[in-house]
């Protein structure tokens, strides 16, 4: 039987193959060390209190070497969704690891939507909708990404004509 890495080993290992929020470590290390507590000693009932009170430790630990950041989460996983993803979708995902986009970040994002989304349609239809189904169609694969229900409309309004002027769109 291998040797049961400490939860330290365990923790650093997880940060070095990407950058995760303090709730998502959080829970992977839970696992490990309620699992290891009760291996340790009788269940005398305080376990569980011992192994999150190890964990929660161990997370401002993390934090306080600049090992765990949220911050640096925020802008990794920002990064990676960007180019597929609109703004609502982003600020969910982070919702769900109680995180939240930075207001500059997040007027970023919001500046670039509109071409962002145009790139996303673009890469997975080859052509403008034809008809009502396809334009049902492209509208729910945009918003299924997290764009915006306005943007999308404006976006297939202007994806029909010829040439596509975008800053035109959004003044009228």
């Amino acid at each position: 039987m291998a040797p049961q890495r400490s939860l330290k080993s365990r923790a650093l290992q997880l940060l070095a193959q990407r950058d995760q929020s303090r709730l998502e470590l959080r829970t992977k290390l839970l696992r490990h060390a309620r699992a290891a507590v009760a291996q340790d000693a009788a269940d005398d009932g305080d376990s569980g209190e011992r192994a999150v009170a190890e964990v929660e430790s161990l997370l401002d630990w993390l934090e306080a070497g600049g090992f765990l950041s949220d911050e640096r989460f925020v802008e990794s996983r920002v990064q990676a969704r960007q180019s597929r993803f609109g703004l609502r979708r982003i600020e969910s995902e982070l919702g769900r690891h109680r995180v939240e986009l930075p207001a500059q970040l997040a007027s970023s994002l919001a500046a670039s939507e509109l071409d962002r989304a145009a790139a996303v349609r673009a890469r997975r239809f080859a052509r403008p909708p034809a008809n009502a189904a396809e334009y049902a169609a492209q509208s729910r694969f945009l918003l299924a990404r997290g764009f915006a229900p306005e943007l999308v409309r404006r976006l297939l309004r202007s994806v029909g004509r010829a040439p596509i002027d975008i800053a035109a769109d959004d003044a009228g």
